[in-house]
């Protein structure tokens, strides 16, 4: 079978499965049935059974994959379209992706040592709440981490503040779609900022916001850190 097939395969595939896991989870709404959760997870299950290397799947897996960088620069319409509000939030908006920045380094770092987690994996946490690219970038340039684990991390952090960063808002009680945009971005990333869309523009130009400075943020942070945790 040519690579050409394999990757069609891969792609027709991939779409399939986020398509079903988008409808079951219009029809119930919980956080695991999350789509990005969902079809991430029945993917890895499936070529674990089938043994199908995850290299292969990749030939159309990669498919996809060029279409994240334009993806995230689309982001920057609802912030254009929300741009006064955030202009009137700006200092608001300001603290909380720095607080949220630095609450996302300090408790990576603190809880790989905390359970005694080996340098490796430390390195590799710290970044774990900006988007991947950037978070390979930023464990590369302080030296000692993983980009697999690294990629691992984010994915982590996106995964679950997609699910579960919703429900922890509604618990706390947290209302305003700036703080909520805010909340989920800084921790969560491109994922969480998909989710943030859902329930309003705003919130997914806040979350795209912060997802963009917070990575700068930590970009300084990390280092810091590092040299002194």
């Amino acid at each position: 079978m040519n690579s050409f097939l394999i990757g069609l395969i891969a792609f027709i595939g991939t779409f399939i499965i986020y398509q079903i896991s988008k409808r079951m989870y219009q029809k119930k709404p919980i956080p695991f049935t999350l789509p990005i959760f969902l079809s991430t997870a029945v993917i890895v299950i499936f070529l674990l059974f089938t043994g199908i290397p995850y290299k292969t799947y990749m030939i159309g897996g990669q498919w996809i994959d060029i279409f994240l960088g334009p993806i995230v620069v689309s982001l920057a319409i609802p912030l254009y379209r929300e741009i006064h509000l955030i202009k009137k939030y700006a200092g608001a908006i300001s603290i909380g992706i720095f607080a949220g920045s630095l609450t996302g380094v300090f408790t990576g770092i603190a809880g790989a040592k905390l359970f005694r987690f080996e340098s490796l994996v430390i390195q590799s946490i710290a970044a774990k709440s900006v988007t991947t690219p950037i978070a390979i970038s930023i464990t590369e340039a302080v030296g000692g981490g993983s980009a697999s684990l690294v990629a691992v991390f984010v994915m982590i952090a996106g995964i679950s503040g997609g699910m579960f960063g919703p429900v922890i808002l509604k618990i706390c009680r947290i209302q305003h779609p700036v703080a909520k945009g805010l909340s989920i971005g800084t921790a969560s990333h491109a994922i969480g900022t998909a989710k943030a869309l859902e329930n309003s523009e705003l919130e997914g130009a806040v979350s795209a916001l912060s997802m963009t400075i917070s990575a700068v943020v930590v970009s300084f942070l990390v280092p810091v850190f590092l040299a002194f945790m």
